[in-house]
């Protein structure tokens, strides 16, 4: 008879005058992980109680099943979303992801079999995070960690709802930081994730990501597939960015984002030959804006930022992760390399409009064109190289759904006449007749134009 695989032991093997093999102790301990040698029985304990189910509901509005619904649990018909979200509040404020409850009209949680009507306090498209709020006091709120401080290699644990099967808890290790994947929405979507090979299935996004002691150090937000299920990685955003986009959507209903006033690459090594550089890590400054704060601080294209206050730079996506952390008005000290010299310089971080103040974001609902509208910042015209424009969002039933726009499309003229500003934007449509030229910019930042008779 053949061994097998699955039997170490074959017939005619055994012989009774054989040495007896050597006695070992048995463990049947569960592993343990972390410094403080903490089970996953205790992190799951921690944890479990502080996270919640999310359901999401569009109205009655039919919606086509796309791969990116089934990636994440969304339904055709009354358009739904289900997933997961993480108690961030005693008081009832959740944290979950964006992509979970975009073009909700009802959010529903469920919390220890209670359920709640959710408002949608603010959302971030571009780190995909969202807050609601419940009507509730004295709940489990998580214990955060820091997410600067997770290595590659330790423990993590998934906690989520996969498949509407509550408070399932995966296990696996961090087998990344700083991971970009192209997830983000918008001109400056945060590209630095943790990547862990604990198992993350649709039904979890919005979830929590803890170490061993049970600490938020990420929300789950996207796995890599071909098939919309597990495939090996998840990705989730770090704590300490969830910490700042959740306390200024408190606070302000708006990210208070910063920036330092420049475009930066990573710097490989045909940039470091190219630019004669002999430094091996860094991003490199590719473009700075006319009088931004970095023009101001002194840096110039084809600098190498190799530190922020102190903390080395790996990548684009980590330097863009360690910007995050940091508020409009915040100084930051960049170390940098210019001609092979290292040089330093102190940079007062701005907001969209290239200043220090708080700003709250303006949307002009439209019921007659089926949109939201909303005007583009200084920052982004300067990406963009328009002078002005509209992005128009939310499209729904309505003038601009017959349009054919899609949603994120910035109108920057109409038959010529400049659109600076959205109330603009609904007299001009409203009086045009004949052939009417929409010019723009798509969301991959394409330039282009629609054309239509009425």
């Amino acid at each position: 008879m053949a061994a097998s695989p699955l039997a170490p032991f074959t017939e005619g093997e055994y012989r009774a005058d054989a040495a007896p093999l050597p006695v070992q102790q048995a463990n049947w301990q569960l592993p343990r992980a972390g410094a403080e040698g903490v089970s996953f029985i205790e992190a799951a304990r921690r944890s479990t109680p502080s996270v919640v189910f999310i359901k999401a509901l569009a109205g009655d509005e039919y919606a086509p099943t796309s791969y990116f619904d089934l990636l994440f649990g969304r339904r055709s018909g009354p358009m739904a979303a289900s997933g997961s979200g993480v108690i961030y509040a005693e008081d009832g404020y959740i944290i979950t992801n964006n992509h979970v409850v975009e073009g909700a009209k009802t959010v529903e949680v469920v919390h220890q079999r209670r359920t709640y009507k959710a408002a949608v306090v603010g959302t971030d498209p571009a780190t995909d995070l969202a807050v609601l709020k419940i009507e509730a006091n004295g709940l489990p709120a998580i214990n955060l960690g820091r997410s600067a401080a997770v290595e590659v290699g330790e423990w993590a644990l998934a906690v989520g709802n996969p498949f509407n099967l509550t408070s399932t808890v995966t296990a696996g290790i961090v087998s990344a930081k700083g991971r970009e994947i192209s997830f983000g929405k918008g001109l400056f979507p945060l590209e630095s994730f943790i990547q862990t090979d604990a198992a993350i299935n649709p039904g979890n996004s919005g979830g929590a990501l803890v170490n061993s002691r049970g600490e938020l150090i990420g929300i789950n937000t996207a796995i890599l597939s071909q098939t919309g299920s597990y495939a090996g990685y998840g990705f989730a955003v770090p704590v300490d960015v969830v910490r700042k986009v959740a306390e200024d959507l408190i606070q302000y209903g708006e990210v208070q984002k910063a920036f330092v006033g420049a475009e930066v690459i990573d710097l490989d090594l045909n940039k470091a030959r190219e630019l004669n550089v002999k430094a091996d890590r860094g991003v490199v400054v590719s473009h700075v804006a006319q009088d931004g704060a970095a023009a101001r601080a002194g840096l110039k294209p084809g600098d190498v930022i190799v530190r922020v206050n102190d903390i080395p730079v790996e990548s684009r996506g980590q330097f863009d992760e360690l910007v995050s952390y940091y508020s409009p008005g915040d100084r930051i000290t960049l170390g940098y390399i210019r001609r092979n010299q290292p040089q330093q310089t102190q940079l007062t971080l701005t907001n969209r409009e290239g200043n220090t103040s708080v700003l709250r974001r303006e949307v002009f609902t439209s019921q007659t064109l089926g949109a939201d509208l909303e005007k583009i910042s200084k920052v982004e015209r300067d990406v963009l190289n328009i002078p002005q424009g509209v992005r128009v969002t939310n499209i729904r039933r309505g003038f601009m759904r017959r349009l054919g726009l899609e949603d994120g499309f910035v109108i920057t003229s109409i038959n010529e006449t400049p659109i600076d500003d959205p109330e603009k934007l609904v007299q001009v449509l409203s009086r045009l007749k004949g052939r009417v030229i929409i010019e723009g910019v798509n969301t991959k930042g394409v330039k282009g134009y629609y054309q239509y008779y009425f």
